[in-house]
């Protein structure tokens, strides 16, 4: 399969898109096979697999252990959507592919229908990636970073205080192994000693060489090598020891936060921080892959629209 992208994976074209989804139809077999690759249909409702096919309109197969009704959507991040399996695939294809994120106004746009719905579409996509990266062997990078806007460019009365830095911001912990490239992320409360040391200690192998900046919370972290560089006097690689990996990372998370969304609610930031880290864990695959995994991703879980705006 031809298609723009890396060398060393096959991409695909919006033409070869269309091509393999022209319809409903098809976009509906190719999410069965994701879910279901040997042909068995497991029961949503009750995991029975004494399953077959029925007449009914939206619901084309029934158990017979239940007696209940589902398709490939029940019991993923799609179920209950009027949206046709074609618009959730090309939705896919975006959020795969844009490695900057998309709008919900621009997927609105391209898939012909309202924001509200493209916006809840998406999120429903997010929830297929989690940070389920880890534990690394190392050597790994670590770092925090603040996700928000910036307060001089806040009114007046809206200013927490003056001054700069990571007031009024959301604080990202990330971990990066330099072996693998897969990188870790999380909203964190704090960026004190409490809370990094465990994030990273979580998601390392006991014994790793841990890599980070001279941020005093990092100081003494148990069961890895712990080595850092010093940010503060203007040194950025004291030969292994750096934190550019995991930095690329935040300028690719930040560049996605100020040029596509503009604005992200602390709420809903651990979705977005799931997507990058995803969409990044994800890059060595064939994009037909990413999104299998994507599809993947999706089943088991559930994400209402009355639940995000609660």
């Amino acid at each position: 399969m031809a298609g723009p992208g890396r060398s060393d994976r096959e991409g695909l074209s919006i033409v070869e898109l269309f091509k393999m989804f022209p319809d409903n139809d098809a976009a509906e077999r190719w999410f069965e096979q994701q879910r279901w690759p040997d042909g068995i249909r497991d029961c949503p409702d009750c995991g029975s697999t004494r399953t077959g096919e029925a007449t009914h309109k939206t619901m084309p197969y029934r158990c017979s252990d239940c007696d209940g009704y589902f398709s490939v959507k029940k019991g993923t991040t799609m179920e209950s959507s009027k949206l046709g399996y074609q618009k959730w695939a090309i939705a896919a294809y975006q959020m795969t592919t844009n490695l900057k994120g998309v709008s919900s106004m621009k997927l609105r746009r391209d898939l012909d229908i309202r924001q509200a719905t493209a916006w809840h579409m998406m999120q429903r996509i997010r929830e297929a990636w989690t940070d389920s990266a880890g534990p690394f062997r190392g050597p790994v990078e670590a770092d925090e970073t603040f996700v928000g806007g910036l307060e001089k460019n806040k009114p007046a009365h809206k200013k927490l205080r003056a001054g700069r830095g990571g007031v009024g911001k959301a604080i990202v912990a990330g971990a990066k192994d330099r072996a693998t490239g897969q990188v870790a992320a999380a909203v964190v409360p704090s960026s004190d000693a409490a809370t990094l040391q465990p994030f990273v200690v979580e998601r390392t192998a006991r014994g790793a060489e841990v890599f980070t900046d001279e941020h005093g919370a990092y100081r003494g972290i148990p069961g890895v090598r712990h080595h850092t560089v010093r940010h503060s006097v203007g040194e950025w690689v004291d030969g292994q020891a750096h934190t550019n990996g995991v930095e690329s990372f935040w300028a690719m998370l930040k560049r996605g936060y100020h040029g596509t969304y503009h604005h992200v609610s602390p709420k809903h930031l651990q979705r977005y921080v799931n997507e990058f880290a995803g969409r990044h864990n994800a890059r060595g695959l064939d994009t037909l892959d990413q999104m299998g995994q994507l599809a993947q991703g999706m089943v088991g879980k559930r994400l209402r629209y009355r639940d995000l705006v609660a």
